[in-house]
């Protein structure tokens, strides 16, 4: 394993990062009123006596942001580990259906699966992503029955310890360790906080001001077509635009 660069890290994620808070002010860019209250819940919402129109325009938007961004931050994530690993054990991004990442390392081969962290999935995508590894294993072994091969399920942060999944037959390494098995360096997982904060104040004030104009927009859009004329939400028209398909 080579060492690890931190200089090139911090580049990379400094780069990278500035993606993740573009992204997110592209969706504030091009989010209209009916995508927004078509995505979720209204049921919910009501169930929280909302109110007002900006109320309703806030919980929409930030319940549909936070997916958005815990989707685009894990890919972030994603893709930092493969660059540790190219910088470390000349890693690469594996194009096998479940195995994100490839490195070999002291003449073991390594198919690892990359999630943000350790709440994932259901039973069927835990069994969908065994059976995926377990046939990267035999692509591999039809070519190189002797290869030594070790399956891994990578989580970018959690506390888990690492362990071998019998039931599955790959191993998962969770949050710190996960960092240290691709950099050989145990304090890489606190060291790129610093470069992940970076111009993060700026940037967010950024964010801040257009999702406040957003919300402004929206409300008085919400209001023209969801209140009634003492300025009451009118709920139930609110439902049967986000669920009504029976005419």
């Amino acid at each position: 394993m080579n060492p690890l660069d931190m200089s090139a890290v911090r580049e990379f994620v400094n780069d990278n990062i500035a993606q993740f808070h573009n992204g997110r002010l592209r969706k504030l860019e091009n989010l209209k009123l009916d995508e927004l209250l078509r995505r979720k819940n209204p049921y919910l919402f009501r169930a929280k006596n909302l109110l007002k129109s900006s109320e309703v325009i806030e919980s929409f938007l930030e319940a549909s942001l936070s997916s958005s961004e815990e989707e685009r931050f894990g890919q972030f994530l994603e893709a930092l580990a493969i660059f540790v690993s190219e910088q470390t054990c000349s890693g690469q991004k594996s194009s096998t259906p479940g195995v994100d990442l490839e490195f070999s390392n002291n003449d073991v081969r390594y198919l690892v699966s990359i999630k943000s962290g350790v709440n994932w999935g259901n039973n069927s995508q835990h069994e969908r992503l065994a059976a995926n590894l377990n046939s990267a294993v035999s692509r591999i072994r039809q070519n190189d029955r002797n290869a030594h091969i070790q399956t891994v399920l990578g989580c970018c942060y959690g506390r888990s310890k690492t362990v071998n999944q019998t039931k599955h037959g790959y191993m998962k390494i969770v949050g710190q360790s996960f960092w240290h098995f691709l950099s050989g360096d145990e304090n890489l997982y606190t060291e790129i906080v610093d470069p992940i904060g970076y111009m993060a104040e700026q940037r967010n004030e950024d964010f801040a001001g257009k999702k406040s104009a957003l919300v402004n927009r929206l409300s008085i859009d919400f209001t023209q077509r969801f209140c009634d004329q003492e300025g009451y939400i009118d709920w139930p028209r609110l439902v049967e635009f986000n669920s009504g398909n029976m005419r």
